[in-house]
């Protein structure tokens, strides 16, 4: 699989994702390629956690939908990377049902709570894990979770955007997202005191490039 995305550098992006929308809307498919190049690696990360190794397919689906439907869409870069995580979301769905597979339930909520260990080990651990294996891990997380993270922390969506998708509040979907990572930094053997420290940590995880 490829990247995960950057979701703090996607947001540097959007300006130059916006232009490039907009020329590729006036039929410019050098600029649909920019767009792409842009999108692609948050969208595929997103996509390897909803249905791991058939990512690549589902957003291929997707993309076929977003080239078709491009003449519709209206907004900025920001707004771009939304309704396309949008659209991959609604392929992804579809794909789990047609394969009657549903996402890994996870643990109790008790399992995200009072993370042991010290505090200084979670960015070393945290760091040293592939994008694929951290990706496999949001996959057992609770389904809400799980989307929660993949939206904030590998797509790069901010709280409404990622709460428009989901059909949340945006205070729904930043607990989820925290507790996520919390439980993320849990299942990788390390934790502390500092809730910051280990959804900081499990970001960047998710977050950086290979």
């Amino acid at each position: 699989m490829g990247q995960a995305g950057q979701p703090r550098r996607a947001k540097t992006y959007d300006g130059e994702l916006g232009t490039a929308v907009a020329q590729a809307q006036n039929g410019d498919e050098a600029a649909f390629a920019v767009a792409y190049r842009l999108v692609q690696p948050g969208l595929l990360g997103y996509l390897h956690g909803l249905v791991g190794e058939d990512a690549e397919d589902v957003a291929s689906d997707a993309w076929l939908e977003i080239a078709r439907d491009l003449g519709r869409f209206k907004g900025d870069g920001a707004g771009f990377r939304g309704w396309t995580a949008a659209i991959a979301r609604h392929r992804a769905l579809d794909h789990l049902r047609r394969q009657r597979v549903r996402p890994r339930a996870g643990g109790t909520e008790q399992d995200v709570l009072n993370l042991p260990g010290p505090h200084d080990t979670h960015d070393q651990a945290l760091e040293s894990l592939s994008t694929e294996q951290a990706l496999e891990l949001v996959r057992g997380l609770p389904r809400d979770q799980a989307e929660a993270v993949l939206l904030r922390v590998v797509v790069g969506l901010d709280g409404p955007a990622a709460a428009r998708i989901l059909g949340k509040r945006p205070g729904a979907v930043r607990t989820a997202a925290h507790r996520g990572l919390k439980r993320l930094a849990r299942q990788l053997g390390v934790g502390g005191e500092a809730d910051e420290g280990v959804t900081d940590g499990a970001s960047r995880t998710l977050g950086k490039s290979e």
